[in-house]
């Protein structure tokens, strides 16, 4: 098997992460790729490990000496912002550009998807319209394991020790919560869970979340007058007083936003959720202030707690620490160059478990994976650079070698 046969088999298996539940991994279907992982690596002959939180770990052990140990991160689940049941992927050799329609609202084209032109003439992965295709971050994981078929044809490779990490509950904020770090006891590392192979992401977003419930006071409508307080109604009044310009669909680049994700109401309590994001540290505490000030306001103006609001760091920007050693960045950036293509940066709109991996104390940038439009029915997997993504891996062995 190589890289794409194992991206086609991990992507059926539905993972999708659930933020509403309180075990680890948060969905028990997680577990049956896990399974699958640590069946498919013990195939090739290497011992992995899955452990009672849904972690598997692999130690791919030196065979020279002199050498620097590092690490590789991938995630299992699927972002639930899209259902990952039933994935049906599609190929689609040598795509010329033309219109791919998916169902009567999603259309792939370079028109509509602008980031697909740098496809065209690859063999590409595709869904059916009805589900995400799950290459965040499946294609990383099979890159992975494209790497270990590689090394297992061709021992005469030399390698030091590289420890292989495969998470659950990235996509819920949760991806290194338990994580066993005696088993992945590294400086370095590397997260496969980005776009376009040749991109070095070693900026996030500064990420938090917030949780805003709303009481309110029922009365019967009839008699309602300067009694009855409309939990959803102040809601809707909470969400009206933030900036409406800091929004997902109104920024790019480095702009950050306040993002609602769910909402739920009745007259007596509402709740509202949202993920804050800006990677610019001093303006991701100011838009968490607006939230402080906002619910101050609302719960002068009704006179009672009417809103109890709980705000939650998730994590911080990776480059606030990168910079200060930055050959971690270095040793990817000669290995994506020594495959004969270009290397360059990006930052992050989002975040990986890299960013949670620096801040304690394990510098993990994160690698392209050849995925583009994550998260949505319409993604796509170029297999061109899925099997660059391997090309890499296996230089980034060299770099490690003193």
């Amino acid at each position: 098997m190589n890289a794409l046969d194992y991206f086609l088999k991990y992507v059926k298996i539905e993972t999708t992460s659930d933020e509403n539940s309180l075990t680890c991994p948060s969905s028990v279907k997680e577990l049956n790729l896990a399974s699958e992982i640590v069946a498919d690596t013990k195939d090739l002959g290497y011992e992995s490990e899955l452990d009672e939180n849904g972690y598997v770990y692999l130690h791919l052990k030196a065979n020279t000496k002199n050498f620097q140990a590092f690490g590789l991160c991938c995630h299992m689940d699927t972002s639930p912002d899209a259902s990952g049941k039933n994935v049906k992927p599609q190929i689609i050799p040598s795509w010329d550009g033309r219109d791919l329609k998916l169902n009567p609202i999603i259309t792939l084209n370079t028109t509509n998807y602008p980031a697909l032109k740098a496809v065209i003439g690859d063999d590409l992965v595709i869904t059916d319209g009805s589900t995400l295709l799950g290459a965040d971050d499946k294609a990383g994981i099979a890159q992975v394991m494209g790497l270990l078929v590689y090394l297992k044809d061709h021992p005469e490779v030399e390698h030091g020790d590289v420890y292989i990490c495969f998470t659950p509950d990235e996509e819920i904020g949760r991806g290194v919560d338990k994580l066993n770090y005696a088993k992945f006891p590294v400086k370095y590392a590397y997260t496969i869970d980005g776009g376009a192979v040749g991109s070095i992401e070693y900026e996030n977003f500064n990420a938090a979340s917030a949780k805003v419930t709303f009481i309110g006071k029922s009365i019967h409508p009839g008699s309602a007058k300067n009694k009855l307080v409309n939990a959803s109604e102040v809601a809707f009044e909470f969400h009206s007083l933030l900036d409406k310009f800091q929004k997902p669909e109104n920024t790019s680049g480095y702009e950050g936003f306040n993002h609602l994700t769910n909402m739920s109401g009745q007259v007596e309590k509402a709740k509202l959720s949202y993920i804050i994001r800006n990677h610019d540290r001093h303006l991701f505490q100011k838009q968490k202030d607006s939230f402080q000030k906002i619910s101050k306001y609302l719960n002068d103006k009704y006179g009672y707690k009417v809103v109890n609001l709980v705000l939650t760091d998730s994590y911080y920007n990776m480059w606030d620490l990168i910079k200060e050693d930055f050959q971690v960045v270095g040793k990817a950036v000669k290995a994506i160059e020594s495959t004969h293509i270009g290397a360059w940066a990006e930052a992050i709109r989002g975040g990986t478990d890299g960013s949670r991996l620096t801040y304690e104390g394990i510098l993990t940038p994160n690698l392209g994976t050849g995925g583009y439009n994550f998260h949505s029915r319409a993604e796509v997997l170029s297999i061109n650079q899925l099997h660059k993504g391997v090309e890499i891996l296996v230089a980034l062995l060299k770099q490690y070698l003193n």
